[in-house]
C-alpha cells in the first residue's frame, strides 16, 4: 500500500523539536497563605505570574534546606511579608514540563501558612503581574491549577476546624 504524502509545502510550518537529552528534577515548595480579614473572614494570597496566572508564591529548594524552611522563605521574597508562620503540610503537587531539550520533573511540596503582623504590607517581585489578598470562594474562582485549587480547599477546610497543626 502507498503511504499517503504530506501536503506540499506543509514541512515548512512543522517544526521539530530536538530529542529530550536530559531529565532534570526540581524540588520546589511554597504556601497557601491565609489571614483573617476585617468580619473575620478568611482572605488567601494569591500571585500573578508573568502570564496573567494567579497561583500561590513557591520556589525552589535550597541545597541544605527542608522543604518548610523554602516555603517560609519564598513566602517573604514573593510577597514583602515580614513574619509569616508555616503551620502544616498540605500536600505535593507534581508538574512536567519541557525546557529545551531537558525534561523537567517539578515536586512542590505546599504548606498552610498564617500571615503575621502587616498582612496589607505586601510586595510583588520585578516578574509578577499581581499579588492581591481575596476572599477564599473569591481566591478559589481566580486560580488556574485544579491540583491548588483541592489543596486550597483542604486549607480552608483546617482552618475552619481548626487543624493547624499547631503544637499544644
Amino acid at each position: 500500500m502507498k503511504r499517503p504524502q504530506p501536503f506540499k509545502g506543509f514541512k515548512k510550518y512543522v517544526k521539530r523539536r530536538p530529542a529530550i537529552s536530559e531529565v532534570v528534577r526540581e524540588p520546589t515548595a511554597g504556601g497557601v497563605v491565609f489571614r483573617r480579614g476585617k468580619q473575620d473572614e478568611i482572605e488567601i494570597l494569591l500571585i500573578q505570574d508573568a502570564k496573567d496566572r494567579w497561583t500561590i508564591p513557591k520556589g525552589h529548594i535550597e541545597e541544605g534546606e527542608e522543604s518548610k524552611q523554602t516555603a517560609a522563605r519564598e513566602v517573604g521574597e514573593e510577597t514583602g511579608l515580614k513574619k509569616v508562620k508555616v503551620l502544616n503540610w498540605l500536600g505535593k503537587i507534581n508538574f512536567r514540563y519541557r525546557r529545551t531539550n531537558s525534561l523537567v520533573l517539578m515536586t512542590t511540596e505546599i504548606f498552610l501558612v498564617q500571615a503575621l503582623g502587616d498582612t496589607d504590607d505586601i510586595t510583588p517581585e520585578d516578574w509578577m503581574n499581581g499579588i492581591q489578598w481575596f476572599p477564599a470562594t473569591e481566591a478559589l474562582d481566580k486560580i488556574e491549577y485544579e491540583d491548588i485549587g483541592k489543596l486550597i480547599l483542604l486549607a480552608l477546610k483546617r482552618i475552619r476546624d481548626g487543624k493547624l497543626g499547631l503544637k499544644a
